[in-house]
């Protein structure tokens, strides 16, 4: 009997696992995993922050890196690259056997370039050029500087997973970026069928922004606003899956499919649950459908194999999202701005995180020399 993962795949929606670390590459845990249906892998600069700062599992090639005269910027890149072209060796069959649908790994672009067009152009193309894998995405932030990057790394035929999406209107260019960048790329190249993308839609933390602004109507007595806590995630991202399907069955679109280009799926992200008064696989649940993937946490993943229903949801009910988000902006809360908020703290929230491993890093680096070197740090 099918578990929920395989059997939501029958319904078009990959499972990709939102984590890494070098313990579960070793071990065989993400092997596991492919075994019983995830079809990819996704990490960030705090998840890249948990597994390098809390375990010794990076100690060896660290101290490596640092005896080679890197600093802590290229014993970063050292380490990350590593674990990426190993999950992508693992996820190779599956990408093979899909022809190129599924099976990447993502790997992101530092977020000190969130606002630099350039740099991010430039870094991104280095790290697909180091990493060296088909099966490879490199994640772009949903910035106003991100998003003409993305248009031209597609047109340079490199994988590209945006990141850091929470609106239908950012999404929208996205879209365009993604169709924009296909067209560039078919001047040099008839052959479209080599580079795919994936737009990372956030769904939870959009709940969590939402439901505190209405929770503070409701304790002015605004009890019209009760009944929408909880509805904006799921509303917001099935309108941004139906302009998905008008973007892709386009005819703009159909030109380039002519030439091998693949749609650029929306890929449900931020998807644990929050708030402990909300099902733990709501965010799955809710948004199962065609051409989509999940990217999923540990817990959620658990959850979703313990008691997930596989049901085609997400291209229903969409007049009722559209009247949901509708009656939320009528309490007077400005979506937009909910949204523009995310965006600014997610890559702060990243670019805390980066910050943090590579002082880890550096803090690292000069004990293992010293330990190597004999000297003991008394200090």
């Amino acid at each position: 009997m099918p578990n929920t993962i395989q059997s939501i795949y029958t319904l078009g929606q990959s499972v990709w696992y939102d984590n890494i670390n070098r313990g579960m590459l070793n071990s065989g845990g993400l092997q596991d995993l492919i075994d019983i249906g995830v079809t990819g892998l996704t990490a960030n600069p705090t998840i890249f922050e948990k597994a390098i700062s809390n375990s010794n599992d990076y100690d060896d090639q660290l101290l490596t890196l640092a005896l080679e005269g890197k600093d802590k910027n290229g014993i970063y890149d050292g380490l990350v690259i590593r674990d990426i072209q190993e999950a992508a060796d693992l996820l190779r069959p599956v990408y093979d056997k899909t022809y190129g649908i599924d099976g990447y790994a993502s790997l992101e672009v530092s977020p000190r370039l969130a606002y630099d067009t350039n740099g991010t152009i430039s870094e991104a193309v280095n790290y697909f050029t180091s990493l060296n894998r088909p099966n490879v995405m490199i994640k772009v932030p949903a910035t106003p500087e991100g998003i003409p990057a993305i248009r031209a790394l597609i047109g340079q035929g490199i994988n590209v997973n945006v990141t850091l999406i929470f609106s239908v209107e950012v999404y929208q260019r996205v879209q365009q970026a993604y169709l924009l960048g296909l067209e560039d790329l078919a001047k040099i190249t008839d052959d479209l069928s080599r580079v795919a993308s994936v737009a990372s839609f956030f769904v939870s933390r959009v709940d969590t922004a939402v439901d505190d602004l209405l929770s503070e109507q409701v304790t002015t007595g605004e009890q019209r606003s009760a009944e929408l806590l909880g509805k904006a995630a799921v509303s917001n991202a099935k309108i941004a899956y139906h302009e998905f399907q008008k973007a892709f069955s386009s005819s703009q679109f159909k030109s380039l499919e002519e030439k091998g280009a693949m749609p650029q799926r929306p890929l449900w992200a931020s998807t644990g649950t929050k708030n402990p008064a909300y099902s733990d696989v709501l965010y799955v649940d809710s948004l199962i459908g065609k051409n989509t993937v999940n990217t999923m946490p540990d817990a959620t993943l658990e959850a979703f194999l313990d008691h997930g229903n596989a049901t085609n949801t997400v291209n229903i009910d969409v007049d009722q999202a559209e009247q949901a988000i509708k009656s939320i902006e009528d309490t007077s809360i400005s979506l937009t701005s909910v949204t523009d908020r995310l965006l600014s703290d997610g890559v702060k929230a990243f670019a805390d995180s980066f910050e943090l491993l590579l002082d880890n890093i550096e803090a690292k680096r000069t004990r293992l020399i010293q330990s190597q070197s004999g000297v003991v740090n008394t200090g």
